[in-house]
């Protein structure tokens, strides 16, 4: 009973903030531009502020390891290459394959990774959290352009690959905290208290727009894609490389850390880049609802099981 409890503690929260943004959809009081705008304020200011300021509050010689980031990294680069070949094989329409392979392999860790961690092990497991996605989230982006790129009928450009890494907000402020902490500069107090509490806003606001952006369109005629890809995202992947994980050794903070990223729903930003780049953006904006709402079911069953075979 215990671990349902705190499993319900994490997981309950995220699934009545989305609530509520869905709620403030239906009433009117916010319409697509406007969702649409706030989402951008929260991803380009709110969230780039949260992940600096965890970095920045991060001793690094602590939160540092080499193990769980070679790890992830490999685990990553691992569902990429996995998923490639699946979708080549399993979908002929390229608009389709690019869009599932991006929806396979890239979590929403960002939104998810600090506070799921923070509210299982506190502080440490926010630390672990902030590093990883210095690291990670260059990694996903890079990823997700070779994704789209690859199945538009041209030839990948590195320019572009190198332009959305450089100019990402969450990169730049992943480097800014980085940058902070290893040259020890000090933020003055008037400047730390804004910078905290504007980062304050990013998670719950997050969350809220999210609900708000929910859509349940037409899904018949992508049900096989759809049904494909949230199978793999959220409970093969999840259940495979926990697996090695646990195998490997890893446990408690590390563990938790490692479900946000391979236990997340899929990002929200994958549905922007599909837009652009000529994917298939209906099915990529179904597999951001679907697998955010069904994340809360996948995400719990994974805390409750965890917790009660003594890995966390």
């Amino acid at each position: 009973m215990e671990s349902l409890r705190i499993a319900l503690e994490i997981v309950l929260p995220i699934f009545l903030l989305l609530a509520a943004g869905y709620v403030v959809k239906l009433s009117g009081l916010m319409n697509e531009t406007s969702v649409r705008q706030m989402n951008a304020v929260i991803f380009k200011i709110f969230l780039p502020l949260l992940v600096f300021l965890n970095i920045y509050n991060t001793d690094l010689a602590v939160s540092f390891d080499s193990k769980l980031l070679l790890f992830t990294v490999a685990g990553v680069l691992l569902q990429f290459l996995v998923s490639l070949c699946l979708v080549i094989l399993l979908e002929h329409e390229n608009a389709r394959r690019g869009v599932m392979l991006q929806g396979m392999f890239r979590s929403n860790f960002v939104l998810f990774g600090i506070p799921i961690s923070t509210a299982l092990f506190g502080d440490a497991a926010a630390g672990l959290a902030a590093i990883l996605i210095a690291v990670i989230i260059p990694l996903y982006n890079m990823l997700a352009v070779v994704s789209l790129e690859s199945f538009n009928g041209k030839k990948p450009s590195l320019m572009k690959i190198l332009g959305g890494i450089l100019t990402n907000p969450l990169i730049l402020a992943s480097a800014a905290g980085i940058l902070f902490v290893v040259f020890r500069i000090p933020l003055p107090k008037v400047l730390y208290k804004t910078v905290s509490d504007l980062s304050a806003i990013a998670t719950p606001l997050a969350f809220v727009m999210l609900g708000a952006s929910f859509s349940f369109g037409d899904i018949g005629q992508r049900a096989r894609p759809l049904c494909l890809t949230l199978v793999m995202k959220l409970l093969l992947y999840p259940v495979l490389f926990l697996g090695m994980a646990i195998f490997l050794g890893f446990r408690g903070a590390h563990l938790a850390v490692l479900l946000t990223v391979f236990g997340s729903p899929i990002a929200v930003s994958s549905f922007t880049m599909a837009q652009q780049m000529g994917g298939d953006d209906k099915l990529a904006g179904q597999l951001v609802v679907f697998s955010s709402l069904l994340s809360v079911l996948t995400i719990f069953l994974f805390i409750f099981g965890l917790r009660e075979l003594s890995f966390f």
